[in-house]
């Protein structure tokens, strides 16, 4: 590989990170103290899940935020209820404590000293969520280990490669231009998306490079061409094939992960009944293991540097970006077509397509689903975008019984919005389910 002269491109880049200085620090919820619904973990869950995503962080990097305060938690309410192993160091349970208390010093510390900018309305949460609970000794002994669990987490991540500000570009390795390799996409041609978080120090796997995918496809394969075709008359924006339905089910999975996955493990805390130490544990495994999943895949998008349907199909949806030239490269197989102003039907993300981010993270959240509730059949409803509806809702609602169909959705989907090849989603599915069963034998695990 050949690597760009330092500064490459980064100007540009960095300068649009830097904006987000402001986004970051002038972003403010509401002061007003009013707690969602539910038991305290979930309340702090949900907090924590507005704060990340009101911050303007792309998913992929979110996610790693909501590990940090799922896992803190965890810890606190771990080590008051007992019978599971904590993420991090053991934290000392002192006899009596409040582990309401403890959940809500743990996720606010934590959400305070990575959110700064949020402390008053943070604090304003936090006085809300104490005040139900009895003043006494219970109570300030769960405040110190809610407060040392977070502490113990802050200190672990200290120095996981994490970069700021929010939705900051960065430097990475390149590839000779060529067929094949990527390039920046329309509309907007954005800056790489957060090529760092592939750096990122896992939170239970060994390292980012643990689960190699194979390469993608010879451009000259029968499997590219077939992928192609598949991607270029299903995905495109007017599509003569894919159905109304299908359509549907494309724009219901442009919804915001972190707040589909998190919604569902409140939901199922609600539907279980699950204890507070139960919900902890279901949020820090979606979470934590959700990170590794990603942290994983951006680690092997940067690496591959395969190029999006779009740039493959369009060699004029392409602008002098530095990766190649103007027009694009041509795949040289006979069996494939080319269609100049082909768009898909969302509108592409700004980093390399292979293998699939959502086809990781939805995998690896059914597998956490399958393992958590000991079966396949997992049984859920999962909100998702109404394209009938506003801007970010999760107005619609599709239910999943098996783990098997989830993956197999998200598979469809990502191509039938043409951002994905089939051998993506695929690949992506079987690295987000080999990420979280690793992850879930080493991790949360009951103490014999």
């Amino acid at each position: 590989m050949a690597r760009r002269p330092a500064g490459f491109h980064l100007v540009a880049w960095l300068t649009r990170g830097i904006a987000a200085v402001s986004i970051v620090t002038t972003f403010s919820l509401s002061a007003r103290a009013e707690l969602p619904p539910g038991n305290v973990v979930q309340q702090w869950n949900k907090l924590a899940e507005d704060t990340v995503v009101g911050s303007n962080a792309f998913q992929n990097e979110g996610l790693i935020y909501m590990a940090y305060v799922s896992a803190a938690v965890y810890d606190a309410v771990a080590a008051l209820e007992g019978g599971y192993e904590p993420y991090g160091r053991h934290i000392p349970a002192p006899p009596g404590a409040s582990v309401e208390a403890a959940a809500v010093e743990a996720a606010h510390t934590t959400l305070r000293h990575y959110f700064p900018a949020q402390e008053a309305s943070l604090a304003a949460w936090r006085d809300e969520a104490l005040a139900l609970i009895p003043n006494g000794p219970a109570k300030l002994k769960g405040i110190a280990t809610g407060r040392t669990a977070a502490k113990e987490i802050i200190e672990l991540r200290r120095k996981d490669g994490r970069l700021v500000p929010i939705g900051v570009s960065s430097s990475f390795p390149t590839k000779e231009p060529g067929p094949g390799v990527w390039r920046l996409t329309p509309p907007a041609f954005a800056a790489p998306q957060t090529p760092w978080v592939g750096s990122v120090q896992p939170f239970v796997l060994r390292n980012t490079t643990q689960f190699q995918p194979p390469a993608p496809p010879s451009l000259s394969s029968k499997r590219w061409t077939d992928d192609l075709t598949e991607v270029w008359t299903d995905g495109a924006v007017i599509s003569g094939t894919r159905t109304a339905e299908q359509t549907a089910t494309a724009r219901f999975w442009t919804a915001n992960v972190i707040r589909q996955y998190n919604r569902v493990g409140r939901d199922l805390s609600t539907t279980r009944g699950l204890d507070l130490l139960q919900t902890a544990r279901l949020l820090a495994m979606i979470n934590v293991v959700g990170a590794d999943a990603q942290i994983s895949v951006m680690h092997w998008k940067y690496e591959f540097l395969f190029w999006r349907p779009v740039t493959a199909i369009d060699p004029l949806a392409v602008t002098d970006d530095g990766f190649g030239p103007v027009p694009g490269f041509d795949d040289g197989n006979p069996g494939t077509s080319e269609e100049v102003g082909w768009r898909p039907l969302v509108a592409t993300p700004n980093h390399p397509e292979y293998p699939a981010a959502h086809g990781s993270i939805t995998s690896a959240v059914a597998e956490v689903l399958r393992v958590f509730l000991g079966s396949d059949q997992i049984d859920i409803d999962i909100h998702g975008f109404d394209a009938s509806g506003p801007a970010g809702n999760l107005n619609a609602s599709r239910h999943f019984a098996t783990a098997a169909q989830l993956r197999a959705e998200i598979v469809n989907a990502r191509v039938w919005a043409g951002l994905h090849y089939r051998g993506s989603g695929e690949a992506g599915v079987v690295l987000g389910r080999r990420v979280a069963a690793y992850d879930l034998a080493h991790a949360f695990r009951t103490i014999r």
